[in-house]
């Protein structure tokens, strides 16, 4: 069985966009920008976002990270956003979500202007995603990572059942719009699925590549899967393991352990889809700067 591996790919296209970087910086004397708003204390998030910010920087970007308390009020949020949209040194802006309960979540996404929307959720670059303009929008990083590692290893997708097991807007959704798109890594037959689906096993088992979004360790079984499938496990759970130092450890929403004997190809966890989706945060950020500079 073939392991998809996201850590390498990801390596691999950090190089390549740390050389773009330095490229356009010799064409215009400046480099992208990134700026990340968290707002609240969440251990996790934090974590997330300065790894961000370190990658970004690794590469030659300009990384800012915003930190605002738990208790900012949603029109000071809004305030910043604005600034942020007005700043020529700024060509993403990304807010870390979840946002505390008393902030509307779409607000936020809203006031984001769509040419600085790098994490690629704002309705105006959605919308372009679903007619297939994709040249003028922005793709949401883990889909986009997924396409990347899809095109790297040669997957075969023309004319294949692709089956999503997920609907959100960050993953589920955009990934099945990317799918229907008639390009040289997709162009399948999709299906999604989801909470309200009956006979979930009878839906996967008809896939040839097999998407996963749901959050729930080890979903998955070999008995769920079709002989030969490609199988993209989006999942990042944590499960208590008394052997591991932390007392847990890390499993996704495939049983890899099951499935790696029925599947012809695989994306680990970790390892797999999560270190592409910063890859693609930064990759979108670049593309943002490339259309403002119009190169």
């Amino acid at each position: 069985m073939l392991i998809i591996d996201g850590k390498k790919v990801s390596l691999d296209l950090k190089n390549e966009l740390k050389a773009s970087v330095e490229s356009c910086k010799a064409i215009t004397g400046k480099v992208p920008g990134l700026t990340i708003i968290i707002v609240g204390q969440d251990p996790a998030s934090q974590a997330y976002v300065r790894n961000k910010a370190k990658t970004c920087k690794e590469i030659g970007m300009i990384s800012s990270l915003i930190e605002m308390p738990a208790e900012t009020t949603q029109e000071l949020l809004l305030q910043t956003i604005h600034e942020l949209n007005n700043d020529p040194a700024v060509h993403g802006i990304l807010v870390q979500q979840p946002l505390p309960e008393h902030i509307d979540e779409f607000t936020v996404t809203l006031a984001i202007n769509p040419s600085k929307d790098v994490d690629g959720l704002h309705p105006e670059n959605l919308g372009r995603l679903v007619m297939g303009d994709l040249d003028k929008c922005f793709i949401s990083c883990t889909p986009y990572g997924i396409m990347e590692l899809l095109q790297r290893y040669t997957i075969e997708t023309k004319g294949k059942h692709c089956v999503i097991v997920g609907r959100s807007n960050i993953v589920g959704k955009p990934m099945a719009n990317l799918m229907l798109q008639k390009l040289g890594s997709a162009n399948c037959t999709v299906t999604i699925c989801h909470s309200a689906t009956n006979n979930l096993p009878f839906h996967t088992r008809q896939a040839d590549i097999l998407i996963v979004a749901v959050g729930k360790a080890q979903l998955i079984t070999a008995d769920m899967v079709k002989p030969g499938a490609v199988v993209i496990d989006v999942g990042n759970n944590r499960i208590e393991d008394p052997a591991a130092k932390s007392g847990y450890r890390m499993v996704g929403d495939v049983d890899f352990d099951a499935v790696s004997s029925v599947a012809s190809a695989m994306t680990p966890v970790p390892g797999g889809v999560g270190p592409m989706t910063i890859a693609m945060l930064l990759k979108n950020t670049l593309l943002s700067f490339q259309r403002f500079n119009g190169l």
